[in-house]
């Protein structure tokens, strides 16, 4: 039986597209069985469409609170029978139905080696402070703000007259491969 992956996204889905691209070369060792939105009309989605991989949105202002939305979204995950759960620039935080349901399989990716710079401005954080080395990181989500357990890092240097842009560039072609990685190393333990 294959791993089966379901992926969330919120935007254009280079991080998504990477999975698929690799699953199609034969480097992804899990089936990508759904991907979910938090909102329709995002490129992240019509990349699914377009390698057959079914679709689902639920969006947050339609419910009548978080509580609901999140117990929507785990229903709507578990659905699909997922034995791994991967945020790939999902920009909503998982509440207590989603995280329950999932427990410890569920894992995203951040742009800076935690437990440094976490938060929605990893890389920008870094550049402030002058580190000389950032990278990314791959985790298991919990219930706080990139606080989970450490699965990957990979370092990246910062040089010299790197922008916050050309540094997450940078950032986000390791996290593509570190994420690969990751999912093939879990793939392999049989982690559920």
């Amino acid at each position: 039986m294959s791993y089966r992956l379901a992926v969330l996204v919120s935007g254009s889905g280079t991080l998504l597209q990477s999975l698929i691209d690799a699953r199609a070369a034969g480097e992804l060792c899990a089936e990508i069985v759904a991907v979910g939105a938090d909102r329709g009309g995002i490129e992240a989605l019509a990349r699914a469409e377009r390698a057959g991989i079914p679709t689902f949105v639920r969006t947050l202002a339609k419910v009548a609170d978080r509580a609901a939305w999140d117990a929507g979204l785990a229903d709507a995950l578990a659905s699909y029978d997922p034995d791994l759960v991967v945020s790939a620039g999902f920009m909503k935080l998982l509440g207590e139905s989603c995280l329950a349901r999932f427990d410890g399989r569920i894992i995203n990716t951040h742009p800076a080696l935690l437990p440094s710079f976490p938060g929605m401005h990893g890389v920008r954080d870094a550049l402030a402070h002058g580190v000389q080395v950032t990278g990314c990181t791959v985790f298991v989500v919990d219930d706080g703000v990139d606080t989970g357990r450490i699965l990957a890092q990979e370092p990246v240097r910062v040089l010299p007259g790197d922008t916050e842009a050309t540094l997450h560039e940078r950032i986000k072609v390791v996290e593509r491969t570190l994420l690969v990685d990751t999912i093939n190393a879990l793939a392999a333990e049989g982690t559920r």
